[in-house]
């Protein structure tokens, strides 16, 4: 059976910090004009006093998976050996992985119940893993493996399908397109 490492924020669910993030700055940034990965940055010199808040925060707490990402999680797990691979570690405040990695897991285990909870991996660095397919936002996160599917996102959405193409990654939009590929094709 292949195995398919499957990326927790902004594949399964999305918009969580996001959402956190808009309440504090009191707008909704212009994601259109963010190129950087980390959205943080855009706090400047806000960025001690947003994570002295956030840091006790549960952002999973009210969180919803995508649409049809769990009937196609499940389908798909009747063909593959799933594993959900999630980095945990903030870097602004390291020294409370732990309750990131606590909130992430129970989200986990109460919203994908058909997945065995020893195939949650948390990681600070994705490369350890290897998978016959990855499905990830962050373009580094998907190197290894045979087949890459990259996850539409604010900050890659401006990688060109030439740019993709050289790196044989696939790009999806949604769960849908992640079943035509997988489930459809037999890969």
């Amino acid at each position: 059976m292949k195995t398919l490492m499957v990326d927790m924020d902004d594949v399964l669910t999305y918009g969580n910090f996001s959402k956190i993030l808009e309440d504090y700055l009191g707008y909704k940034p212009d994601y259109d004009n963010i190129k950087n990965y980390y959205i943080q940055d855009i706090l400047e010199d806000k960025k001690d006093d947003f994570f002295s808040k956030f840091k006790d925060m549960d952002m999973y707490e009210n969180a919803k998976l995508l649409p049809d990402c769990y009937e196609i999680l499940k389908e798909l797990s009747k063909h593959y050996k799933i594993y959900i691979c999630t980095d945990y570690i903030w870097r602004e405040i390291i020294e409370y992985a732990g309750n990131n990695l606590k909130n992430k897991y129970n989200f986990l285990y109460n919203k994908l119940d058909f997945i065995e909870s020893k195939n949650f991996i948390f990681v600070g660095d994705k490369s350890v893993v290897n998978c016959d397919i990855k499905i990830d936002d962050k373009v580094s996160n998907i190197e290894g493996a045979r087949m890459k599917l990259l996850f539409t996102a604010w900050h890659n959405k401006d990688l060109t399908d030439d740019e993709l193409k050289k790196q044989n990654i696939i790009r999806v939009n949604n769960w849908k397109e992640i079943a035509s590929i997988l489930l459809n094709n037999n890969y």
